[in-house]
């Protein structure tokens, strides 16, 4: 049985086939025995073809099948042919345009047609010597017009079924392809996120480590203790880069902060303080100062704070001259945290690093804007009056709205 629905729907044009040859059959038949003369025998012939070859055709040619069942229909009643069972054809081509992808007055075109068939038949046949009776006559007609009412209504459901059917599947499709997009815009994220807090722990540490370790060359055979401190410096700088990118990798592998002696917390505003005297012991001059109240900020503020704070220190002692001396000011607001990073350094140095003239990469105050922006803050990044840079950060407590 469901290998011949199967067939059924993969062969639609030849089940129509099939049927038009039975209409065709018991048209034939009927017209064979029904009829008294060979005229009215000839003239019933064309009616059994053509609407036969409505009914094989009105898949394929529906609206062109409609004309020709009508057509045929109005050959009947001027030439007096008799109804016979090829008429049954014409139920099932309306049936098909209610179902059909047709505008809709082709639709109720339909429906007026099959409507006014029976009426018009039995006024045409039973002014030509009918012996019933009026009330038989008039439920004859009434039943009939129902049939072909009924017929109508039913491809029209099909119709809107198969539409509301459609709209689903187009529903669907796009909420897949917005699925498929919001996915990679996530991907996109998590890969810039990913990139920005590598930079800040490569760029952090390795500089430092290259600052220890040529202050330890230089004075080496001089002051071998400084030399010691400077190496144990660079030792304890490569196992906290050491620690950051493990736990950055295992937020890679599975998505949770991996819970082990050998991974360090997120960074937050507590750190900017240890971060600054790491600083100092890599040589920079330092100014910390915090006001307002300290309380608890969200993660994202927090993580942020900490890496503009850590990047702009990166980039003073990288770019602002060996004698260049930095501030770093943390405010408390009612609404948010201001930081405000200031150096008397090579100011210039660091709108090179901005455009990607300083390292070749720029990415230093980009990541900064990115990071703001994801917490619905602002930045400002400039030369300093007087000489210098100066950054200028405000982290507001709550996202900003859009």
């Amino acid at each position: 049985m469901q290998r011949l629905y199967d067939f059924l729907r993969r062969h639609p044009t030849g089940v129509d086939s099939f049927w038009a040859v039975v209409l065709f059959g018991f048209g034939m038949l009927q017209v064979a025995g029904g009829y008294d003369s060979t005229g009215e025998r000839l003239i019933a012939v064309p009616v059994v073809i053509a609407l036969s070859a409505a009914v094989a055709l009105r898949r394929k040619w529906t609206v062109p099948m409609l004309w020709v069942t009508a057509g045929t229909g109005l050959y009947q009643l001027l030439t007096g042919s008799l109804p016979n069972a090829a008429d049954f054809a014409m139920l099932v081509v309306i049936y098909t345009v209610a179902a059909g992808d047709v505008p809709r007055w082709i639709s109720r075109t339909a429906l007026g047609l099959g409507l006014a068939a029976p009426p018009l038949a039995q006024l045409r046949w039973g002014l030509t010597g009918s012996e019933s009776t009026g009330p038989e006559e008039v439920f004859t007609v009434v039943l009939l017009m129902a049939m072909f009412a009924l017929s109508w209504v039913l491809g029209d459901s099909v119709r809107t079924r198969r539409a509301y059917y459609a709209q689903l599947v187009e529903r669907n499709q796009r909420l897949e392809n917005e699925r498929a997009a919001q996915a990679q815009v996530a991907v996109a994220a998590e890969r810039a996120r990913i990139a920005r807090e590598l930079h800040d722990v490569v760029a952090h540490n390795v500089s430092v480590m290259v600052v220890q370790a040529d202050g330890a060359a230089y004075v080496m055979d001089a002051s071998p203790e400084l030399a010691k401190e400077a190496l144990q410096t660079i030792s304890g700088t490569g196992r906290q880069a050491l620690a950051e990118m493990r736990r950055l990798l295992g937020v890679l592998r599975t998505g949770e902060p991996q819970e082990s002696e050998d991974y360090v917390p997120q960074p937050d505003v507590e750190q900017i303080e240890v971060l600054v005297e790491q600083v100092r012991a890599a040589g920079l001059t330092v100014e910390f100062a915090v006001e307002g109240a300290p309380r608890q900020l969200p993660s994202g503020v927090e993580l942020t704070a900490y890496r503009i704070v850590q990047e702009a220190l990166t980039n003073t002692r990288k770019h602002g001259g060996p004698d260049a001396r930095a501030s770093v000011r943390l405010v408390y607001f009612d609404d948010g945290l201001g930081l405000l990073v200031e150096d008397d350094g090579r100011g210039a140095a660091h709108e090179l690093y901005e455009d990607g003239g300083a390292d070749g990469a720029g990415h230093g105050l980009i990541g900064m804007r990115e990071r703001v922006g994801m917490v619905g803050g602002t930045l400002d990044a400039g030369p300093r009056p007087g000489g210098g840079f100066r950054i200028s950060a405000l982290l507001p407590l709550k996202k900003q709205q859009h």
